[in-house]
C-alpha cells in the first residue's frame, strides 16, 4: 500500500516538521508515504467571496494534477464524515481487499478546498467538527496513519 498526502503548502514550524518526520519514520515499516506540497495561492486582503473561491480553484487544480491515477481519493474536510482510528484502519484493510495500491489524502490551504476537489473525492473525511490549522492537521493524519498500521497489525500502541 502506497499513501500519498497531497497538501497545500509548506511546513513552517519546527514542532510540527519534528512531528511530521517522526511519524514518517514510524510509517516506514508498514507503508510508503509520499507528501507531496504544492504551492499556496497569495490571498489578497480583505479577499472577497470570489476572490476566495478563486484561490481555491488555483490551489485545488495544483493538487488534482498531482493525484495518481487509479488512486482512492479521500479528501479531508470539516463537513466530512467522521471516523474512528478502528475505522480508518478497517477502511484501508478494505481499500487493500479491493485492489487498491494507492490512497492520496488532499488536504486544502488556509481557506479549505475548491467544490471541484471536494468533488473529485472517493471518500470526504473529517478529523472533527472543530477547526484546525493545514499544518497541524498533516501530523495529526500521519498520527493516524500510524496508528491504524499498528492496529491492523495487532500490535500495541492503540488503546
Amino acid at each position: 500500500m502506497k499513501i500519498n498526502i497531497m497538501a497545500v503548502g509548506k511546513i513552517k514550524e519546527d514542532y510540527i516538521n519534528a512531528g511530521i518526520k517522526e511519524f514518517l519514520k514510524r510509517l516506514k515499516p508498514y507503508t510508503e508515504v509520499n507528501v507531496i506540497e504544492v504551492d499556496d495561492e497569495r490571498i489578497p486582503p480583505n479577499a472577497s467571496g470570489a476572490q476566495i473561491e478563486k484561490v481555491k480553484e488555483k490551489e485545488g487544480e495544483r493538487l488534482l494534477k498531482n493525484v495518481p491515477k487509479n488512486s482512492y481519493v479521500i479528501v479531508l474536510d470539516v463537513k466530512g464524515k467522521p471516523m474512528t482510528s478502528e475505522g480508518l484502519a478497517k477502511s484501508i484493510q478494505n481499500l487493500q481487499l479491493q485492489g487498491y495500491s494507492n490512497i492520496t489524502f488532499i488536504i486544502g490551504g488556509a481557506l479549505g478546498l475548491s467544490q471541484k476537489v471536494l468533488d473529485t473525492g472517493d471518500y470526504i473525511l473529517s478529523f472533527s467538527h472543530m477547526t484546525f490549522t493545514h499544518q497541524m492537521i498533516r501530523l495529526i493524519l500521519l498520527e493516524q496513519l500510524y496508528r491504524a498500521f499498528k492496529i491492523i497489525k495487532g500490535e500495541p500502541y492503540h488503546k
